[in-house]
C-alpha cells in the first residue's frame, strides 16, 4: 500500500479539526494553535487543518496526526487567498504539512495562473504530497477531480461571488450529497458544521471526512452562540410578562 493511500485511510470517516486564529483573537499565535491541536488529538481528531508556516511548524512538533496545510494570503487584483501561489505551497510544505490545500475554483491566481497550472507544477515539484482542492460549486468539484486533485473540500461554499447567496449558519447538506454523487475522489465536508449531528449527517451523505473549526477552536464564537440564544430567551420572557 502506498504512503498516500495509508494517509488517506487514516482520515476516513474521521474528524479533522481546523486550528486557526485571526489577528486580534485571544488565541492568536503558533503556541496557542499547537495547544489547540494537542487538545484535538486528545479528543480523537484524525487530522489538523492549519494556516501558515509558523502554526504548521509548531503543530507538527506537537501532534502525530496528519496536518492539512494552507497559507492564507491576499494579492491585489486576485480573489483566491487559500495557498494561491507556488510560493505559499513551498512554505507550507517546508513547514511540515502532510497534505496541501489550495483554492480549486476557476478564478485566476496571481500571475494569471489557472488552478490546473498550479496543480501541475505541484505534482512536478512534490510528487509525493497529497493535494486537496477547496471548491465552492459542484462544477468546480467536477473540474477539480478531472485535473487530478486527491481530495476535494467544500470549504469555499458561500465565500465566492458565485455562491455569496448560499452563505448560511449551517452546512448545506444537500450540496454534500450532490457533490459526493457527482465525483469519485474523497469529499471533505468543511464549513459551518456546528454540531456532532451535522458532522454525522455529512458522513452519512457520502463525505469521506469532516472538518470542524470555529465550533471547536474559537471560544469567543462558541460563547457568542450561547449568549445569542439566551438573549433570545430573555426577550421572549420579557414579551410574555407584558
Amino acid at each position: 500500500m502506498s504512503i498516500k493511500q495509508t494517509l488517506l485511510d487514516s482520515l476516513k470517516h474521521g474528524l479533522i479539526v481546523s486550528c486557526q486564529a485571526q489577528p486580534g483573537d485571544p488565541f492568536f499565535g503558533a503556541e496557542y494553535m499547537a495547544r489547540m491541536a494537542i487538545a484535538a488529538q486528545m479528543g480523537g481528531a484524525v487530522g489538523i487543518r492549519a494556516n501558515g508556516p509558523d502554526d504548521i511548524s509548531a503543530i507538527k512538533k506537537s501532534v502525530t496526526i496528519p496536518i492539512f496545510g494552507i497559507e492564507k494570503k491576499s494579492y491585489d487584483g486576485f480573489e483566491p487567498y487559500i495557498t494561491p501561489t507556488l510560493r505559499e505551497v513551498e512554505r507550507v510544505i517546508k513547514a511540515g504539512a502532510d497534505i496541501i490545500a489550495i483554492d480549486a475554483t476557476e478564478r485566476y491566481k496571481p500571475g494569471m495562473y489557472t488552478t490546473e497550472a498550479i496543480l501541475t507544477e505541484i505534482r512536478k515539484q512534490y510528487p509525493d504530497i497529497l493535494v486537496m482542492g477547496d471548491v465552492s460549486t459542484i462544477e468546480e468539484g467536477i473540474k477539480a477531480e478531472k485535473i487530478g486533485f486527491d481530495l476535494i473540500a467544500t470549504t469555499l461554499v458561500g465565500y465566492t461571488k458565485a455562491t455569496e447567496d448560499q452563505r448560511d449558519h449551517h452546512i448545506d447538506l444537500n450540496f454534500i450529497k450532490r457533490l459526493t454523487d457527482a465525483i469519485q475522489v474523497p469529499v471533505i465536508a468543511e464549513g459551518r458544521i456546528w454540531t456532532p449531528e451535522e458532522a454525522v449527517q455529512a458522513l452519512s451523505l457520502g463525505a469521506f471526512a469532516v472538518v470542524v473549526g470555529t465550533a471547536i477552536t474559537r471560544p469567543q464564537e462558541i460563547t457568542r452562540r450561547f449568549t445569542k440564544h439566551i438573549k433570545g430567551y430573555q426577550e421572549v420572557l420579557n414579551v410574555s410578562k407584558k
